[in-house]
């Protein structure tokens, strides 16, 4: 089946600074807005899904390549979450055996092997990776087409900052061959003294813009407490007007390829 128009990106951003819970909530403000979205985790932890499928972890590429091997199909690896937003979780080695982006590599390779988007036909296609290290199986999302556009989540501490401009650094060095391109830089503050100014500065340094400012929030940790997004826990939750105005920066600032 012939794959359609699809918005597709990659959001980056250093351990610990919050991605997975954006990406989840961006993902469910997307379906609430009507698109079919698919997230692919790019973490060997394999916890980007887990708040779209109500706190459970689902099983990895990797783990069911490893169990199933050439008997594998899509439904042991594609998984209908919070308002049916398709999530995968590429998976990873045992620590301290095997490359850790090598379950990124197979999971991109299954996925299209087995017609993924061809099948589902979501709208809007989400890799969420992690940013620490941008090489190997890390930089496949932007090194080989999978991802048109690029967003990166960073906060003004100065450790999420100097990730963010070696992302920054890979997308362009990859961007001069035809791949994806930084579109955006997305706000997840912490509270420090003068975040805004300091990362709107630090996203002019590295040629690219603020595209949304997500505060610090204590509804977002009572969603995860619950094993969600504030769409599905929170009714009167401020945060999803936040979440739903990422949403709508991002349709505006990507395209659909098909």
């Amino acid at each position: 089946m012939k794959d359609k128009p699809m918005r597709k990106i990659a959001i980056y951003g250093k351990g610990g600074i919050g991605k997975s819970t954006t990406t989840s909530n961006l993902s469910a403000a997307l379906s609430e807005m009507g698109y079919r979205v698919m997230q692919v985790g790019c973490d060997p932890k394999a916890d980007s899904t887990k708040n779209l499928m109500k706190g459970k972890r689902i099983p990895t590429v990797l783990e069911q390549l490893k169990e199933k091997g050439e008997d594998l199909t899509l439904d042991d690896i594609v998984f209908q979450g919070y308002q049916k937003v398709l999530c995968v979780e590429s998976g990873g080695p045992t620590p301290g055996i095997g490359c850790a982006g090598r379950g990124i590599i197979s999971a991109f390779e299954k996925l299209e092997e087995l017609d993924a988007f061809g099948i589902y036909q979501p709208d809007i296609v989400i890799y969420d990776v992690l940013g620490d290290v941008v090489c190997g199986g890390f930089a496949m999302p932007i090194r080989e087409g999978y991802a048109r556009e690029v967003f990166i989540v960073s906060s003004g501490e100065m450790m999420s900052l100097y990730a963010a401009s070696n992302i920054a650094q890979a997308i362009k060095n990859f961007g001069k061959r035809g791949y994806a391109k930084l579109s955006g830089l997305i706000l997840n503050a912490k509270n420090i003294e003068n975040e805004k100014e300091i990362v709107k500065k630090a996203s002019e340094e590295i040629g690219t813009k603020v595209i949304a400012y997500v505060p610090r929030s204590s509804e977002i940790q009572m969603a995860e407490s619950q094993g969600g997004t504030v769409f599905e826990c929170l009714e009167d939750s401020q945060m999803k007007g936040i979440y739903h105005a990422l949403a709508d920066n991002i349709i505006k600032c990507t395209q659909p390829f098909a």
